[in-house]
């Protein structure tokens, strides 16, 4: 058995990944309209209207698009969101869709584990981003866990707990602190970035991948992604070479892009366990 990710689009211009599942399939955020969504899903096997449920990690507009309510009137698809997101998610949906009774259809989460599809169980974790925060996911199921992570002003010790023992660890790794000291931005906006409620810089992201790493007792992950680079202030090349200095994480590494899918990565349930020498590597 197996659960599969396919990253849509990662970034400030939209945010959308695909959960393959034996139950169905699911998406995690929809921060790119319904049409964009149907021709990155071209070639993965999928098309939009096979998507069962999507799970929202905030409602930014980067992560959920208003275009989606009419894909999601006409699918019956089921909407996951942070109970204090609910008001107002359900507050758009009506106003733009009066005719639609939309509360069967737009569910809100606690911190308690869910369930988005049978079988496969989400457990939130909140995360300081701005005002109303985020939440990252521990996703758990077919004998396979995932960890999705985006959006984090800052690592919570509760994530680091949660991410060991992954097969697929995801996680926001959007800036280069001397690109966005150096960069045109706003000096509000550098602040609000840096400032603990915003995103993680590359440092942060890899320090806490390695924490992670670190405290793994049966197995590493299979794939490590890094999620919502930033295209003005980060590097692909400076992050594959800050990643290369950690070879646990080097040849596991996939870099999420903002205009273009990412293949199909798997977790499968006979993931190869940990042996002495991927212990002893550490980042520094």
């Amino acid at each position: 058995m197996s659960i599969d990710l396919c990253i849509l689009a990662s970034g400030s211009a939209g945010n959308c990944s695909v959960v393959r599942t034996p139950a169905g399939a699911m998406l995690i955020d929809a921060g790119i309209g319904p049409r964009t969504a149907a021709k990155r899903l071209v070639g993965t096997g999928l098309g939009v209207e096979e998507i069962r449920s999507i799970c929202l990690t905030h409602l930014d507009r980067d992560h959920f698009s208003p275009t989606w309510l009419n894909t999601l009137a006409r699918l019956k698809i089921q909407v996951y969101c942070h109970r204090r997101s609910l008001r107002n998610l359900s507050k758009l949906a009506a106003e733009l869709h009066p005719d639609i009774d939309w509360s069967g259809q737009i569910t809100g989460f606690d911190h308690t584990c869910f369930e988005p599809l049978s079988g496969l169980r989400f457990s939130p974790i909140p995360l300081a981003h701005d005002v109303e925060g985020s939440h990252g996911f521990v996703v758990e199921g077919f004998g396979c866990r995932a960890g999705y992570a985006t959006d984090l002003g800052q690592v919570p010790p509760e994530l680091i707990h949660q991410f060991v023992d992954l097969d697929i660890l995801a996680l926001e790794s959007n800036y280069d602190p001397q690109m966005q000291r150096e960069s045109p931005r706003p000096e509000f906006l550098k602040q609000r970035i840096m400032g603990g409620a915003g995103h993680l810089s590359n440092e942060q992201a890899l320090s806490a991948i390695v924490k992670i790493l670190d405290g793994c007792t049966s197995k590493l992950p299979v794939h490590i992604v890094l999620l919502h680079r930033s295209r003005q202030c980060n590097c692909p090349k400076l992050l594959r070479r800050l990643a290369g200095r950690d070879q646990r994480i080097a040849p596991r590494l996939t870099l999420a892009e903002q205009h273009q899918r990412s293949e199909w990565l798997r977790a499968s349930s006979d993931a190869r366990p940990l042996d002495g020498e991927q212990l002893s590597m550490g980042w520094s």
